[in-house]
């Protein structure tokens, strides 16, 4: 028989974190209380504990749950650890290999990418992009083709409002303001271009004269745990932008079984 935990409340928040994470989006209070079998008022208080530390999302129109900022903290500390570093770091560079062009794998931190392999090819662009840098998810490659396998719920809560887009002055036309302002409806249309693409494109709008395309590392349970992209200048011939893309796609369903995503 399993020992019972002397820390009962602590027990039943990880089984409420652990459930939420295997979900696709967010769920109703009284669907994790059933599904955990713990009573309805246990889950309704420790829920508002997690909401309050931004571990959980509350969506009151829909009267559902979801991880908050704080749990995708908590998924870049484990891969900041090293793991998505180390089986990630010899497929980018085969990659760059392969493509002559520079290459990178990227995390989801908050509303930002988080560099974590940076792999340069000889006698290319300088970039400014390297292991350690956060730049605004919404504006690259990597972040784009996460942003595009989460949840739509999951999504809004990352972007509830204008202030959370900021942009990238002195890059790329679209970085500096110009055109559409940014918004939850234009990421929402970019976003659903990305899945019409099967890829990840930004063109210029993290510096000028060079595009990146980029494609998701998905886990066991679909969801996002990184994403490599590589880096070119703009006016490449679209054979090589071609065959850059399908290096990325196969170096990050790579990557993705590594880490225990099924094919």
């Amino acid at each position: 028989m399993q020992e019972r935990s002397k820390v009962p409340a602590a027990d039943q928040t990880l089984q409420i974190l652990t459930h939420l994470a295997a979900q696709r989006g967010p769920v109703p209070a009284a669907t994790i209380a059933a599904a955990l079998e713990l009573p309805r008022s246990t889950v309704y208080h420790l829920l508002a504990v997690l909401q309050e530390r931004g571990f959980v999302v509350h969506l009151p129109e829909e009267r559902r749950f979801g991880l908050g900022v704080a749990a995708f903290e908590l998924s870049s500390g484990f891969s900041r650890q090293q793991p998505l570093t180390r089986l990630g770091r010899p497929l980018v560079a085969a990659l760059v290999d392969r493509v002559g062009e520079s290459g990178h794998l990227a995390v989801l931190h908050g509303r930002d990418v988080l560099y974590l392999v940076e792999e340069r090819a000889p006698r290319r662009p300088s970039l400014v992009t390297d292991v350690g840098v956060r730049l605004p998810a919404h504006l690259t490659a990597t972040g784009r083709a996460m942003l595009a396998a989460l949840p739509a719920a999951q999504l809004r809560a990352l972007y509830p409002d204008a202030a959370a887009f900021p942009e990238r002055a002195g890059a790329g036309p679209d970085a500096g303001g110009a055109g559409d302002p940014w918004s939850y409806g234009r990421l929402k249309r970019l976003l659903q271009q990305v899945r019409a693409d099967g890829r990840a494109a930004e063109h210029g709008e993290v510096t000028a004269g060079l595009a990146s395309i980029g494609s998701p590392v998905l886990d066991h349970v679909g969801w996002p745990a990184a994403a490599i992209a590589v880096t070119f200048p703009e006016d490449s011939l679209p054979s090589a932008i071609d065959a850059i893309a399908d290096g990325v796609h196969l170096a990050a369903t790579t990557l993705s079984r590594r880490i225990g995503a099924s094919a």
